[in-house]
């Protein structure tokens, strides 16, 4: 079996085309991948050019993914596609100790897919025989060669040392493993003009609901999605925000204006269990349906840009901060361990500048 991915640019956002044979289990593998869509005017599917898309594109090996059930069959597809026994068996042990330390299963599978991409590059070489310099070749030779980017570069890294920290007589020195420089770039911010055109853009009430709830508590997608009933108190104008990034509970404000919006969805929808919920009662909304909605609502609302649903948790960090929200009670909001993620914030809030003169204008 023989695939392809190609970047590309698609009605203005870059992208991932991707090209295999057109077998039913592989379609149904893509499909899985967030952002993926099918363009009938590229005969192809296509993804976000992003680091998570590249991250689960990278080892995405079709002779792997034909799979049906979970481990067993896993493990015979890696071995029939030439992985020996030894990788398999660091990927099972790696996953044991993954899971005893709790990480999320998301986190574990992108570990070991980082893995098992650096160990498949020295296949022939025993793991206790890799050292530092087998890193670096790896990296320019691979990484660096196939221009995947420096956040994909920095999670290989951190899965290595992970994985060598817990390995008994390896060469690998954990001192010389260095990250590599990764970009700063600032946060995509919509303006307030353009968070209004797209909310009253909305006809659909649940999707406008779900957009303004995104925008109004700087939710994430998945905290959107996940989102219980029993989740929203209405009388304490709070939104219990259980299990989030980093395993961390959080509580979120609501306004008495949004609760009246979600009233009327209540109303008409009627949902079981989540907030929102899909087809199905009771399962909640897939992730590429609300992805969907954003753009068609950012088509509607003429905005030309690329935006993603996190650019509205972007903009509500912003919009706070221009109003004069401390740092501090955003970063709270937020859910950001650290106060150097909130910081990114600053980079892009106007109410500071809008005080400086040029001297142009004392001329």
């Amino acid at each position: 079996m023989t695939w392809k991915i190609t970047p590309i640019q698609h009605n203005g956002t870059s992208r991932l085309k991707v090209e295999f044979e057109n077998i039913p289990a592989l379609n149904k593998k893509i499909r899985s991948i967030s952002g993926a869509l099918w363009s009938s005017t590229l005969k192809s599917w296509h993804l976000p050019d992003t680091v998570e898309s590249r991250t689960q594109l990278n080892l995405f090996d079709p002779r792997l993914e034909l799979s049906k059930t979970e481990n067993d069959e896993r493990e015979k597809n890696l071995s029939s596609s030439g992985v020996t026994s030894e990788i398999i068996e660091a990927l099972k042990q790696f996953e044991y100790y993954l899971q005893s330390k709790r990480y999320r299963a998301n986190t574990i599978k992108s570990y070991k897919d980082a893995l098992l991409s650096f160990l498949k590059f020295w296949l022939e070489k025993p793991i206790s025989e890799l050292d530092v310099q087998d890193l670096l070749v790896y990296n320019n030779e691979y990484i660096i060669k196939h221009k995947l980017s420096a956040s994909y570069q920095s999670q290989i890294v951190n899965a290595i040392k992970l994985y060598f920290a817990t390995v008994q007589g390896s060469k690998m020195d954990l001192l010389q493993v260095h990250r590599p420089k990764v970009p700063k770039k600032n946060p995509n911010v919509l303006s307030k003009e353009e968070i209004k055109r797209l909310l009253t853009s909305m006809i659909n009430i649940k999707h406008k609901t779900m957009l303004t709830l995104t925008y109004a508590c700087g939710l994430r997608c998945g905290e959107v999605l996940n989102l219980k009933l029993n989740e929203i108190d209405s009388n304490r104008l709070v939104i219990y925000i259980k299990d989030a990034k980093g395993g961390k509970d959080r509580m979120v404000p609501i306004s008495l204006k949004l609760v009246e919006e979600l009233r009327d969805y209540y109303i008409k929808y009627k949902p079981k269990i989540y907030l929102f919920e899909g087809i199905t009662k009771g399962e909640k909304y897939d992730e590429r349906s609300f992805q969907s909605v954003l753009k068609q609502g950012i088509k509607h609302a003429g905005i030309n840009k690329p935006v993603t649903l996190h650019w509205l948790r972007h903009s509500y960090a912003t919009h706070l901060l221009d109003s004069g929200t401390d740092l501090r009670f955003i970063q709270e909001l937020l859910g950001h361990k650290s106060s150097r993620t909130t910081e990114i914030y600053t980079h892009v809030s106007t109410r500071e500048l809008k005080n400086i003169i040029s001297p142009f204008d004392t001329l």
